[in-house]
């Protein structure tokens, strides 16, 4: 049985991030914990942190992710983060579909999302926001599809803490149009879908982010803030799953519609490894 880790041990919080980031590299499934499982969200971004210093590209944003309902209350938070890496952006094409690269036994799937593109930087102090000033930082807001993805199969129903460690389940972001006059927009009229092998597996609207896609943007100023590491411009911020976490695997195409605003088309592709970090 695996070890339940309730502190971020400096030399495991880094061996944990060494094997995670190894995995990722070599696209190779991990079917146990590399460690001690984290326990705390303290612990998972323990080792968060030391994997962002052995990826080999900047950080270009951040994927926000909602705690379910019953790991709230243990781990103090109802939100999550984890970097969005400069390699694995991409823009979304008309003309051909974006790849993803999943690793075969891991997990992987897509997510519609709706994503900030910030125009200034965040004092790097500041912990507390209101949506008028989380909003004044906004250059844009874009739709987009994030790409979940990890070498571990159980990474969710190992819990939240374990989400955290490797990199918040995130595997890239595909960028869409920017959604003219965002800030007059009610967020309920912002309608996508998901379509996996064109199935309808999810719809759903701006409004199902909790809190609307502006918590989810406080929420990413606070939490980064608080780790030393503020928004800047020019970052992204990808603020949930407005239709849900959809399953996908090797060979499977991806489509989601954005209502009036775009469609993003992915293809999902076994994993080549990429050398070590």
């Amino acid at each position: 049985m695996d070890r339940i880790a309730l502190g971020g041990d400096d030399s495991e919080s880094w061996e944990i991030a060494r094997r995670l980031v190894h995995a990722r590299r070599r696209a190779e499934a991990l079917t146990v914990y590399p460690g001690t499982r984290p326990a705390t969200l303290e612990a998972g971004y323990a080792s968060q942190d030391a994997a962002i210093g052995l990826w080999p590209t900047p950080v270009a944003g951040w994927k926000v992710g909602r705690i379910p309902d019953a790991w709230q209350a243990r781990l103090g938070e109802d939100r999550l983060v984890g970097p969005i890496f400069a390699d694995a952006v991409q823009g979304a094409d008309a003309a051909a579909a974006a790849r993803f690269e999943v690793i075969e036994g891991g997990f992987a799937a897509v997510e519609a999302e709706f994503v900030f593109r910030l125009g200034a930087d965040a004092p790097p102090h500041k912990t507390e926001w209101s949506d008028a000033e989380a909003a004044a930082l906004v250059e844009a807001l874009l739709v987009g599809v994030e790409l979940a993805g990890s070498p571990m199969a159980m990474i969710n129903e190992w819990g939240p803490a374990v989400v955290v460690s490797d990199f918040g389940n995130n595997a890239g972001l595909v960028l869409g149009p920017a959604i003219p006059d965002w800030h007059g927009r009610d967020e309920d009229a912002l309608s996508c879908e998901t379509f996996i092998d064109d199935r309808s597996v999810g719809t759903g609207r701006a409004s199902a982010i909790s809190g609307g896609t502006l918590a989810a943007l406080r929420f990413a100023l606070s939490r980064c803030a608080r780790r030393g590491m503020p928004l800047k411009a020019g970052q992204l911020v990808s603020t949930g799953a407005a239709t849900g976490i959809h399953d996908i695997r090797a060979g499977q195409r991806a489509r989601i519609e954005f209502a009036g605003i775009a469609t993003i088309h992915c293809v999902a592709v076994p994993a080549q490894p990429k050398g070590e970090a």
